[in-house]
């Protein structure tokens, strides 16, 4: 391997760190504590191992923490009906509905339900939009994260190629936009694109998120790119028979030997997930409340 490994674990505790810094300033100087509401719909056990994980670490930085879990016949009635007493408790600055949810609920009227400025998840067409045209807005947290690794990673993101694999609501759109606002030259690739590899080997930052394991392989990658993998897919492990194991969009040893620096998974661009939660969460308290936005916590 000759990539840079991209700790995204260890940005984030460092985020997560700064987060608090900023809850207890809060907390001091104006006696406001921001608050997360949580809303699970069901029982499915990933969501509720997610839900179990943002609890803690809401907590972990002094936030108010606020879950609600209902039944999975919960009606779209009585959902929206919680979304709304959540919408007016000025104890709540965030709100985010744990998707899936069962199928008798649509995903997108839930996040339409959810007033823009406590949709940390930065979901609904007013944060799209208001992200779309350069205005402030509340961003979906994994792009978030892996900005905040790149401008880790360079002094200026200004001129260099980027290329998104992958055209989702949730992902590929908002991380575009974003690396348009640093000024980058973006091309957004999908299963439709000709000749896929060329176009990514184009690129000076590859961002990968797309769920197909490891496509992504090293002739597809510019000596010395970033390479950013998004994707997660849980595989057979090869040497632990009955056992599994996480891995991404990109095939890690040999993109690793060829660009500049990478994100393994895990351990990249998953933990940041949580931890831009706490500072989308953060930011919309300050924001609700007129007061300064911290820096670098958001765009």
């Amino acid at each position: 391997m000759t990539a840079t490994l991209i700790d995204g674990k260890a940005f984030a505790a460092t985020l997560r760190g700064r987060v608090a810094e900023e809850v207890a300033a809060l907390k001091a100087a104006h006696g406001i504590v921001p608050g997360l509401a949580v809303v699970l719909v069901g029982e499915d056990p990933a969501s509720q191992v997610y839900v179990a994980h943002k609890h803690t670490a809401t907590v972990e930085v002094g936030m108010a923490s606020f879950e609600h879990k209902l039944p999975a016949d919960t009606s779209e009635a009585d959902l929206f009906a919680l979304i709304d007493r959540l919408n007016a408790d000025p104890a709540v600055h965030g709100i985010l509905c744990q998707f899936p949810v069962p199928d008798h609920l649509d995903e997108r009227r839930t996040v339409a339900r959810i007033a823009p400025e406590k949709d940390v998840d930065g979901l609904s067409v007013t944060n799209a939009g208001l992200l779309a045209t350069g205005d402030k807005a509340l961003v979906s947290c994994t792009p978030l994260g892996c900005l905040m690794l790149l401008r880790d990673r360079f002094d200026s993101l200004s001129g260099l190629e980027a290329v998104v694999i992958g055209r989702s609501n949730l992902f590929g759109k908002p991380m575009a936009q974003l690396l348009l606002g640093e000024n980058c030259t973006v091309t957004i690739a999908h299963s439709r694109t000709k000749n896929l590899s060329e176009v990514c080997r184009r690129a000076d930052i590859l961002i990968a998120a797309v769920g197909r394991a490891e496509l992504v392989q090293g002739d597809w990658v510019k000596p010395g790119a970033t390479v950013i993998d998004v994707g997660i897919t849980r595989v057979p492990h090869p040497e632990k028979p009955g056992k599994t194991r996480l891995i991404g969009d990109v095939a890690f040893d040999s993109v690793a030997a060829v660009a500049g620096a990478i994100t393994p998974v895990p351990g990249g661009v998953g933990p940041m997930t949580i931890a831009c939660l706490l500072a989308n969460t953060l930011t919309a308290c300050c924001r609700v409340n007129g007061l300064p936005e911290p820096e670098g916590l958001t765009v």
